[in-house]
């Protein structure tokens, strides 16, 4: 026995099941990365971050207004 408890079978079983899951996972996360790029960049424009400061004002106000 190992330290883990788990036989040399049993760990190399764990191993395959975690590599699997790490691999669709990081598979997932790359493309939520480039979804997201594509929706809004996240390096500035040409008008630098100005638009984005401007539509976070403008969702705080609407927030605003439900609220009230």
């Amino acid at each position: 026995m190992s330290l883990s408890g788990l036989s040399e079978q049993e760990a190399k079983e764990f191993h395959k099941i975690f590599m699997a899951s790490f691999i669709i996972f990081t598979i997932i996360a790359i493309v939520a990365h480039i979804l997201v790029w594509q929706w809004r960049p996240w390096l500035p424009g040409p008008n630098g971050y100005t638009s984005m400061r401007d539509s976070v004002h403008d969702a705080f106000s609407v927030v605003a207004n439900l609220v009230a």
